[in-house]
């Protein structure tokens, strides 16, 4: 059973589980499925907007998809949301990313 087959299959247990998700989520981009990623990274986030890990890969996906503008908007988010969660690690890769796209964009 391949992971996207193994993940959903525990998903149907845990259908919100947002560790699940996010890690379907991976697991769509690594084969090429960004529309599948990008919805459930945007369902994590609206349900759990504190899952700081899904904003850093959800920029990067906008990024890859050409709409640096959305994922600066996501990247600037996650930093204001790990600021309060102080979490200076999330904060510090989320500007990196922000910082690193400004930069090409």
């Amino acid at each position: 059973m391949d992971r996207i087959s193994k993940l959903k299959e525990y998903m149907k247990t845990a259908e919100k589980d947002s560790f699940l998700q996010h890690a379907l989520a991976l697991e769509y981009i690594k084969i090429g499925q960004d529309e599948e990623a990008r919805s459930l990274f945007n369902e994590i986030l609206k349900r759990e907007p504190t899952y700081l890990g899904s904003y850093y890969h959800l920029g990067k996906l906008l990024e890859r998809i050409g709409d640096p503008e959305k994922a600066m908007r996501v990247y600037k988010r996650g930093m204001e949301v790990a600021e309060a969660a102080n979490d200076s690690h999330a904060y510090s890769e989320l500007q990196a990313a922000y910082e690193d796209a400004e930069d090409e964009y």
